[in-house]
């Protein structure tokens, strides 16, 4: 039986992405005087961007994990710093092919949503320059301000069904490059939970994250049912 709803990522799974996320963010803490690395800053790529900030102080015991008011103000430079680049930088595309696989999709029927660890703000300008809601291409867009938690919670995959209309969970498939879409994925109740191995995480990094299945690209979505 064909699922209902596919969730699909933004950044590195849609979205063409060098690093660049992660490179913001890293200069973000750097420019405040925390100095991590982007391998460190990687391991918290998918999740709702004021807990990775949390999570970075607080490994690098910066005082200002535990101060609500500093995460605001990092986070706050964090979106105006992506928001400049996703809407100046000449690289900033879709991944080869994803609205093809998303008309093929829906084609099937199936309806499309996205979600994210950004907030509305950068998300808006990203669809933007990518035009998909334009094109017909997505059925709804589901950022981490929005719900209770971000990944690996599972209400932003909830707020779609919600949205959508969708009873149960086996008609869902999640779609994702970091081990926090994975643990979303799985957490929620997807029938699958398909990870992409050319995005934030390697192969061998997203075989260690519950999944059902991993692919290369995007095409490879539509030969799993």
């Amino acid at each position: 039986m064909l699922p209902q709803l596919a969730v699909f990522d933004i950044a590195g799974t849609t979205l063409h992405d060098e690093s660049n996320v992660g490179l913001v963010l890293r200069k973000t803490l750097v420019d405040a005087g925390v100095e991590v690395s982007l391998e460190e800053v990687n391991e918290v790529m998918g999740y709702a961007k004021p807990f990775a900030i949390t999570h970075l102080l607080s490994i690098k015991k910066d005082p200002r994990a535990e101060e609500p008011a500093s995460i605001d103000t990092l986070h706050t430079r964090f979106v105006q710093d992506m928001i400049t680049h996703y809407k100046t930088n000449e690289n900033v595309r879709e991944k080869s092919g994803t609205s093809d696989v998303f008309r093929a999709l829906k084609q099937k029927g199936i309806k499309i949503a996205l979600d994210t660890g950004f907030d509305r703000a950068i998300t808006e300008v990203i669809l933007q320059r990518v035009g998909w809601t334009e094109q017909g291409l997505v059925d709804i867009v589901v950022t981490s301000d929005e719900v209770p938690h971000g990944r690996p919670y599972p209400y932003m995959i909830y707020r779609a069904m919600e949205q959508l209309g969708i009873r149960s969970i086996q008609d869902v498939m999640k779609i994702g490059d970091t081990i926090s879409d994975l643990e979303e994925g799985t957490n929620a109740g997807c029938k699958y939970v398909i990870g992409v191995t050319t995005g934030a995480y390697s192969r061998p990094e997203l075989e260690k994250g519950p999944h059902t299945h991993l692919v290369a690209h995007l095409n490879e979505v539509l030969t799993l049912f």
